[in-house]
């Protein structure tokens, strides 16, 4: 009686084990794809996948998309060169002055020059309206061979409508004899993070 109990055990065991043999097969560790750059190239604490800009200076102060908080400077540059009279032609005394203007214009590319050209009130008046053209002209032409790119210079003549000095005497003529410019230039610089190291102003 017991020999046929046995049997059907036998079978129903070895069912079981090949259904729980099926139900827990291997399975390969899935491989997880990068989908951002988490690099960081410029060492400014925001990955490369969110930075806006990949060549912060090192110690800037950033924002969250790690661009440098700029702070904007403002300089300004003046010309002021007298003229003979009755004449166009650059006095040496006067280079000084159109290298440091070149200088700057060199510094602040976006800026542009307004050349102002005047005469004194001695003579015709179309007369002195050519002259500080050309006394205008002579200046942008000694920009020019400072390496200052001619489309950045305009010139513009006011002949002896626009006096500075009033009088009727050789000084007061002298100082009308000019040309004027007034160029301001805008450049930013990076603030830097503060530090521990950083010195407190007392």
């Amino acid at each position: 009686m017991n020999h046929y109990l046995i049997a059907p055990l036998l079978i129903v065991v070895s069912a079981s084990t090949h259904v729980s043999a099926d139900e827990y097969e291997y399975i390969d560790t899935p491989v997880t794809i990068q989908a951002e750059d988490l690099l960081d190239d410029d060492r400014d604490g925001v990955i490369n996948a969110r930075d806006l800009c990949l060549e912060t200076p090192p110690a800037s102060e950033i924002n969250n998309d790690g661009c440098g908080t700029e702070i904007e400077v403002e300089e300004q540059m003046t010309l002021n060169i007298l003229f003979g009279n009755d004449s166009y032609e650059l006095n040496n005394a006067f280079l000084g002055q159109i290298e440091v203007m070149s200088e700057f214009l060199a510094d602040y590319p976006t800026t542009s020059i307004e050349l102002q050209g005047f005469a004194s009130k001695v003579g015709n008046p179309e007369y002195n309206l050519a002259l500080s053209k050309k006394r205008a002209n002579a200046i942008k032409d000694a920009l020019i061979d400072n390496n200052v790119d001619a489309s950045r210079i305009t010139i513009v003549g006011y002949g002896d409508t626009s006096l500075s000095a009033y009088g009727e005497d050789e000084v007061s003529h002298a100082l009308n004899r000019k040309v004027e410019a007034s160029v301001v230039g805008y450049k930013g610089s990076v603030k830097e993070a503060w530090t521990i190291f950083n010195k407190i102003a007392k």
